[in-house]
């Protein structure tokens, strides 16, 4: 946790930076002079800066912007750098720091997503405060990994999410279950410096009645992995033998299918009832107290590093950045 003297910023776009035009608010470049001039008598460590292509609204973030993301965060540590700081729109914020947390392990560097709510230079904006804010914790020193800032709050990304869409406190901790084991040693496929493929990964949220048609047109459309979200502890409609089946299928096509819950807090234990343990039983993994976020950015590292199905049901169950701690 030695302090950060030499800080990457990299610019994505999202609203800390954009500015009006013919259809309303959208990314603009010129966001380096803006912040030279406004710090430029505040105590923040050296840092340098540098412009994503393209700048995008967050709505409109991917999977393959954040592997862009994870090899310029790569190139500015191997530049020297010894931390980095990230400018993103709040929308999917929380889904590209969890993403990341599972894209950079192993980073010997702290990396610090932060944004604002408000564009920069807007009456009450909160803009300046996030990065100077974010910019004096690395100063004083984090940690390595992956770490979210909002308005004087370090969070950790695979156990936040976006609660609000206005005001000053957006992103919040959620109370999710921990205790899941540590994985002991990690594939060489997952470490920072490999890239990773692309993967095709789904989220289906249950709901009273749900049909086993949606479960299996996902299952046609080539996904590689699912994310469940299921009803409290990890239910689902248990009595459904076409449900159960269309998971039955998914497994058997090397799909791998895990249980998120739907709830703010708690997590999921498959075998208390009846209605988790039949999901277990056709091959649905537990993931505890996992988030949306984490979960998704988790099987898309895990099935981009190209590991074998078997390994990526082990790993998933299994602790890797706090996740499920």
């Amino acid at each position: 946790m030695s302090p950060s003297r030499t800080i990457m910023v990299l610019y994505t776009g999202g609203t800390i930076g954009m500015q009006a035009s013919a259809n309303g608010l959208a990314p603009a470049s010129g966001f380096e002079s803006r912040m030279r001039e406004q710090l430029a008598d505040a105590p923040v460590p050296a840092w340098r800066f540098r412009e994503m292509s393209p700048l995008i609204d967050s709505a409109n973030m991917t999977p393959a912007y954040w592997q862009r993301l994870r090899t310029a965060v790569v190139e500015a540590v191997d530049a020297g750098c010894d931390a980095v700081l990230i400018l993103h729109g709040t929308d999917t914020l929380a889904y590209s720091a969890a993403a990341m947390s599972f894209q950079l392990l192993g980073l010997p560097a702290p990396v610090v997503f932060t944004g604002s709510m408000l564009p920069a230079g807007v009456p009450d904006s909160d803009a300046w405060e996030n990065v100077s804010g974010a910019l004096m914790a690395l100063g004083e020193g984090l940690a390595a990994g992956v770490h979210l800032y909002f308005h004087g709050a370090l969070m950790a990304p695979t156990r936040c999410a976006k609660i609000r869409s206005f005001g000053r406190h957006p992103f919040a901790a959620l109370q999710r279950n921990g205790g899941a084991a540590k994985a002991e040693a990690l594939p060489a496929a997952l470490d920072y410096r490999q890239s990773k493929a692309l993967a095709n990964v789904g989220v289906l949220p249950l709901v009273p009645g749900i049909a086993a048609a949606q479960v299996e047109a996902l299952v046609d459309s080539g996904i590689q992995a699912l994310v469940l979200e299921c009803f409290g502890s990890g239910t689902g409609p248990s009595d459904n033998p076409a449900f159960l089946a269309s998971l039955k299928r998914a497994q058997d096509q090397g799909v791998v299918v895990v249980a998120i819950t739907q709830c703010h807090e708690g997590g999921v234990e498959l075998d208390v009832y009846e209605a988790g343990s039949r999901l277990r039983s056709v091959g649905v993994l537990s993931g505890g107290g996992m988030t949306r976020e984490a979960a998704f950015g988790k099987l898309n590292a895990l099935i981009g590093a190209a590991l074998s199905t078997a390994e990526v049901r082990r790993l998933v169950e299994l602790d890797l950045c706090g996740e499920l701690s």
